[in-house]
Formats: structure tokens, sequence, C-alpha cells
């Protein structure tokens, strides 16, 4: 029997991993293509021969997903494996349906065929969706780690949108790295908060590779930052899941976020605060039904505004996080709340001034009316936020992204920065959590 045909669909991210680990040096299988979505102008391009392997001397084509049963067809397709997250599990069958129709077999691939060893104790930090504060729980994590006197190393679940070869191992010590790298405000939205720290975060798109720059580094813990909802690139010795009461059900309507729930050694509830009373109890009862032995840490994400004042009386033009609103399906986000609280006299629509390939997000995700996602893959979309937000009619800007978009963009108009960060409510703590899993590896 000759190889296996293979396509890998993805969205520039668990698709080349799943590669890396499995496929790169199988010579049982043939990957034909990846396909591509979700990332604007990642289509159309070439998974490098660099970093594909011996057995692929001309690269492997990307293809937009559109083009996904065609495909099948044309190389006589035996497998395609799904490689991109947070998908509603209806979304994950009708793709199914879709290849199955064609005559291929249709797989995911779990984590014993992706995980990756460390020589160093892991820690993963997930979620069951996109925008359910992983970030600030890292960060949380992060500082723990070190106030124990510990070294820590993250890495952060890939993002490469640029040369793919040049970003084969990245890491991030000072903000010159970010300039070096070419990065995105998605990504400056990862890095930057751990630069602010001083501590080392690597990213890029050979995650082995990855693993041994960062062991070479000698850190006590490796800690694993994910992406969206997807779970670890890592073997992983405490999963830390975060659980969004704004969105409750989604723990178990999305993938592969309820894989992440299933396995969870702890579950932050995050956002208290905010949320009601019904959406937090249904996420508890949710917990309590498919992974009872998890421990359940109480948080909330409270916001700091660096000019509250500001805001009260202005019409006001509020910019959050892009993966948040877009496929994280949120309709609003830590600038929306600020506008709100501090008293702004008028949220404007953004839709009317939006220029470019931010029209086209518009369209695409119709539930976004009242906020501007911070779309910014890559330096033309960026110019194009940058424009929108300069051609709204508003008095005030309200930055409600992880990072300050003020350093990316010249804004025509006065702005504020809202931020967030985790803070656990009553017992246990992460701390508490994290002091007895040192205490276990013999690291205290």
């Amino acid at each position: 029997m000759g190889k296996k045909k293979v396509i890998i669909m993805g969205a520039a991210g668990r698709d080349f991993h799943n590669f890396n680990t499995y496929f790169r040096n199988n010579p049982d299988y043939e990957v034909v293509a990846f396909t591509a979505t979700q990332i604007p102008d990642i289509e159309g391009r070439v998974y490098p021969a660099e970093l594909a392997g011996e057995l692929y001397p001309n690269g492997i084509p990307i293809e937009p997903e559109e083009k996904l049963v065609e495909l099948i067809k044309k190389y006589d397709v035996d497998e395609v494996i799904l490689a991109y997250s947070d998908l509603p599990h209806q979304y994950v069958m009708e793709k199914a349906e879709t290849v199955l129709s064609a005559g291929a077999d249709f797989k995911l691939m779990g984590p014993r065929n992706t995980m990756v060893e460390s020589t160093k104790p892991v820690i993963s930090v997930c979620a069951i969706r996109t925008g359910c504060g992983k970030s600030q729980t890292t960060r949380r994590v992060l500082d723990i780690l070190r106030g124990f006197g510990k070294k820590v190393i993250s890495i952060r679940h890939p993002m490469p949108y640029g040369d793919l070869v040049a970003q084969k191992v990245q890491r991030f010590a000072d903000y010159s790295d970010l300039d070096k790298h070419k990065c995105t405000i998605e990504e400056r939205e990862e890095y930057e908060p751990h630069i602010d720290r001083k501590s080392v975060i690597y990213a890029g798109v050979d995650y082995e590779a990855i693993l041994k720059a960062a062991e070479a580094e000698d850190p006590d813990i490796i800690l694993w930052d994910g992406g969206n909802n997807d779970f670890s690139f890592y073997k992983t010795d405490l999963l830390i899941t975060v659980v969004d009461p704004h969105r409750p059900g989604h723990e178990v309507l999305y993938y592969p976020g309820m894989s992440n729930l299933l396995m969870a050694d702890v579950v932050v509830i995050n956002k208290e605060e905010t949320a009601d009373i019904e959406g937090i109890q249904k996420v508890r009862e949710n917990i309590e039904k498919w992974n009872p032995n998890a421990t359940v840490v109480d948080a909330a994400s409270p916001i700091f505004v660096e000019n509250p004042e500001a805001i009260k009386g202005k019409r006001v033009l509020v910019v959050e996080d892009g993966p948040t609103l877009t496929h994280g399906e949120m309709r609003y986000g830590a600038g929306y709340v600020a506008a709100k609280k501090f008293g702004a006299a008028e949220i404007i629509d953004p839709r009317p001034y939006a220029v470019g390939s931010i029209v086209d997000t518009y369209k695409k995700y119709s539930h976004l009316d009242m906020i501007l996602p911070a779309m910014g893959y890559g330096e033309k979309q960026m110019k194009e936020l940058e424009e929108t937000i300069n051609r709204a009619d508003a008095d005030l800007v309200i930055i409600g992204t992880p990072i300050d978009l003020r350093r990316v963009t010249k804004l025509n108009k006065p702005a504020v920065r809202v931020t967030y960060e985790l803070q656990e409510i009553g017992k246990p703590t992460l701390e508490d959590i994290l002091k007895e899993f040192l205490e276990k590896k013999g690291l205290l």
C-alpha cells in the first residue's frame, strides 16, 4: 500500500504543529496541502521546504479552505485533518460531513500524537473559548511563580502571519524584539505584558525547536500561554483552564475547548464581578458534570482606567481585542464596560467609518455594532485600523486592547487605555495551588 495522502485544515498554527510533530518525517504519509481560514492573506502561500523537511523539497501549498472538496478530488486524498480551534461543535460536524461526502476520512488529532514532552515541568493555561482571560491568568501565574523565586520561560501558542522561515523560533525579551520580528497587533498584545515584566516569552512555528531553545535557558518551569481554545502543544503537569460565565454553556459547545475542560486540573471561573448569577451557576454545573475532580478557582478581572474622568460626557469610540470580538463572538469587552461605568455620553457606531478589510470584518461578524475590533494581521490592516479610528467622529478613543494602540498607530484624537488583571475571589487561590504544585515537584 502506498503513502496515505493527507490535507490539513488550519489557520497558521495548530496545523503546522500537527504536521511538524507527526507528519514531517513520516514516510507513511504525504501531506499534499494545507487549507487556511480565519487569518487574512495566509492562503496562496507555501509552507516552506526549510520547515517541511527532506520529504517535501518543494514545500507544501497553502490553499483557501473553500477549495477543500476540489482538492480532495484532485489529489485523491485519503484523510483530512481538522487543525484549528474555537469552532462550534455543529461547525466541526458540518466540515466532517463535507469531507466524508467527498470520499475522504475526517480526523481530529489528540494530545498523545501532538504534545511534545519537556525536560522541565510544564504549566499550561488554556480556555474553553477565545476571550475568556487566558492572558491575564497566565500573567497571574507568572507573577506568583516568580514571587516564589522561580525562573519561568513562557511559550505562546503560534501566530505566524509573516515569513515562516524567519519566524521558526522567536524570542521576545524587549521591545526591539517586537520590531525585529515585525509583530502584528495580535502578537504584540500577547508579548508586551511579558516584556513589561522583564520576562522572556517564545513563539514561532517549530515548537520542538522552540522548546529546546527555552529549555537551554534552564528555567524551573515552562509556562504555556494558550491561544484561542486550543489545547497545549506540550505534555502538561498542571493544566489551568479558564471559563467564561458571560458565555455560559460554551464550555461544552466548542471544539476543542471542551477537551480543555475535561482535562483540566484547575478551572478558573473568570469575570464573576460582571457576570450574572445564572451564568456563573450554569458554568459551575457543567464543571461538576464533566470534570468533578477539578479544583475550581473563582476570579474577577476588574478594569483599571488610566484617566477615567476623561470619559464622562464624551462621545467615545471603543476599540477592543480583535479575536475576542470576531471568532470569539463577544459583543463587547473591557473598553465598553469602562465607557458605561465612567459616564460616556454616547458610544458611537464605528461601522460608517470603516475602511478596507475592516469593512469586510463587519460583514463577516454581523453581531458587532458598537465596537471596533482591533484587527491588525499585518501592516496593511494595521493602517486600515488607524484610518478607521482617525475618520471616526468621536471626542475620545477608549483602548480596551491588551496593548496600547498608541504605540503602533498615530491617532488624531485623545485616547485613554483600559487594562485588566486577574484577581481570585476567596479560596483556593492560584497561589495556594501553585505552592502545592511546586512542593510536589521538589521545587520549594
